[in-house]
């Protein structure tokens, strides 16, 4: 495929940018009508089948936790998170953008991924409204 195709597809599917693969497993949490469709619509299209909800009872490649500041502890959700991935997983972080309902500090983020055992790896924009963090678990 060629550059040009590739940039083409990065604006049709704000996905692209997450590095998912086609067969993955992809869990979603905190799922609320805020959240943005076209991106969620985009992971699926890519990985091939729907994103699992919170009630899969599997292990998942890759975990989707839309958090915004009033849903609770983030250092929690993290660690929930870690616990439903598969070795070697990440957790991509969907935030609110600075400005909107439910805005989370970078710096709430990163202390909040240290005291989980996460790694910060790389922070995008995903969606209009939305800011992705990803996160790597530890190697078990």
């Amino acid at each position: 495929m060629s550059a040009t195709a590739d940039h083409a597809e990065e604006r049709t599917n704000p996905a692209t940018r997450l590095g998912f693969e086609p067969g993955q497993v992809v869990q979603e949490i905190g799922y609320d009508d805020d959240v943005d469709q076209d991106l969620r619509e985009g992971i699926e299209s890519i990985i091939g089948q729907e994103l699992v909800d919170e009630d899969y009872d599997d292990v998942a490649d890759a975990v989707v936790l839309w958090f915004r500041d009033e849903d609770g502890d983030l250092t929690d959700a993290l660690v929930d998170s870690i616990g439903l991935l598969e070795d070697g997983g990440n957790i991509w972080l969907l935030t609110p953008k600075t400005g909107r309902d439910g805005y989370i500090e970078p710096s709430d983020i990163n202390d909040a991924a240290q005291t989980a055992g996460l790694s910060q790896t790389k922070s995008i924009s995903v969606a209009k409204d939305w800011t992705g963090t990803r996160l790597a678990a530890p190697k078990r």
